[in-house]
């Protein structure tokens, strides 16, 4: 374990393994200190700068608007979103010292809600009323709010919250959005030849597998919120034989949408070795009684393991948690495979320890650092063996080695994953060499 305080904290995947899960450094839990914004999360802590925020998130609801209420400092990052083309559908309602003091700002959502929808072109499907710390601190009942809104304009109006303050609670911001872009669904008649993914606001690689499989099993309609064309193709995710959770962070609006629609779920990890996503696959293949034909994305996806193997197999990695990934399960994947894996950043929980034991059995002196911890801004890369990375924050830490951001918003899944990951480490690796 590293702890000094002009260098960046570590600590190795044999010692974390050793102290346990229930012992796990303060250091390495955001809980226990004050938080260093790395790169890994400017994702979260300035949503509307890149990638799926709360805000963007919040218009996955085909011709949805979006109303965001907060002091000017929370809503300048926004107009960052102008230039992915979301310019139209946002609105801006900036509260006052004399609206934090007194919550005045709550009685004139209803009337700014109906100036949109009579300032829009065209009649919004919904209006998601997107609000701040500021209102968690007031302790706002925002479904009363919203309720009031929605009858007054005449369109459903949706909360949305950007609650950093919740980030360690049951209900994260990001869990609790998945819920409220897949509450307007109403019940409806069952498709047994219809199946919703859920858990990502981007669709799936349209080379990933997992659209083959499911037609092997009869799936004639796969529905994905961001493929959906209009309000009325979304409206039919309520006919779904059932729901594919493909991320933890959708499980609680999957367990509403079957109280609420009786649609069930199954729920997929995305995984980087090969082994645990043939198992996963044959799994779901009893689960719905079916023998799914996967040898060939199999195949091809052994294929480019090996192919890059060959090209860099000595190649040390640093992999990061920005990334379509879970930087440990991912790190335990590389090393499988035969690679060494140096470092890696990433926030440690219930969920991944079983991967840094694992890691610790096959590569003990593995360094894993916590993004979080303020002393990553002591961070030296003289002290790395580090050659290649994989992950944007991975890439901050090592300006002057190759690799991937693997961050693309075109999302990763199955045997298409580990093809695309492998075959585009090796076009950036190999670039080097040219």
């Amino acid at each position: 374990m590293k702890k000094m305080m002009n260098r960046a904290y570590y600590i190795s995947a044999e010692e974390l393994a050793h102290r346990g899960r229930s012992n796990i450094p303060s250091e390495l839990l955001s809980s226990a200190h004050l938080i260093y914004s790395s790169p890994a999360t400017l994702a979260f802590n300035s949503p509307g700068a890149q990638g799926f925020g709360v805000k963007r998130a919040g218009l996955a609801v085909p011709g949805s608007v979006m109303l965001l209420i907060s002091p000017g400092c929370c809503g300048r990052n926004t107009a960052a979103l102008s230039k992915e083309g979301y310019n139209e559908r946002f609105f801006y309602m900036m509260m006052d010292e004399t609206d934090i003091v007194t919550g005045r700002h709550l009685a004139k959502i209803p009337d700014a809600v109906r100036e949109i929808c009579e300032a829009c072109d065209t009649a919004p499907t919904a209006v998601m009323i997107c609000i701040t710390c500021v209102d968690a601190l007031l302790g706002t009942d925002m479904k009363r709010v919203c309720k009031k809104a929605s009858e007054y304009a005449g369109v459903p109006v949706i909360p949305c919250y950007m609650y950093a303050l919740t980030r360690e609670g049951r209900l994260p911001p990001m869990v609790a959005v998945r819920r409220s872009i897949y509450s307007l669904l109403k019940p409806a008649s069952k498709k047994p030849d219809a199946v919703n993914i859920l858990g990502y606001f981007s669709p799936l690689r349209d080379d990933c597998e997992l659209y083959s499989l499911l037609r092997q099993a009869g799936v004639r309609k796969i529905r994905e919120i961001s493929r959906c064309l209009d309000f009325g193709e979304y409206l039919k995710m309520s006919q779904a034989n059932f729901n594919l959770v493909l991320n933890q962070e959708a499980r609680y609006a999957a367990l509403d949408m079957e109280k609420k629609l009786k649609i069930p779920s199954i729920e997929l990890t995305r995984m980087y070795q090969l082994d645990k996503i043939r198992n996963q696959y044959h799994l779901f293949g009893q689960a719905v009684g079916v023998t799914f034909d996967d040898q060939k994305y199999y195949d091809m996806a052994s294929a480019s393991v090996e192919k890059f193997h060959k090209n860099h197999g000595d190649v040390i990695f640093a992999v990061g948690e920005w990334t379509n990934a879970d930087p440990f399960e991912l790190s335990l994947a590389l090393i499988r495979y035969g690679f060494a894996v140096s470092e890696i950043y990433g926030t440690v929980g219930d969920m991944n320890f079983s991967y840094i034991k694992k890691i610790a059995r096959l590569s003990p002196k593995t360094k894993i650092y916590s993004n979080l911890s303020p002393t990553m801004l002591c961070y030296d890369v003289c002290d790395s063996n580090v050659n290649a990375f994989i992950g944007k924050d991975a890439a901050y830490y090592h300006p002057g080695c190759v690799g991937i951001c693997w961050n693309e918003e075109l999302q990763p899944f199955g045997y298409a994953g580990v093809t695309g990951l492998f075959e585009a480490l090796d076009t950036a690796l190999g670039k080097e060499g040219d």
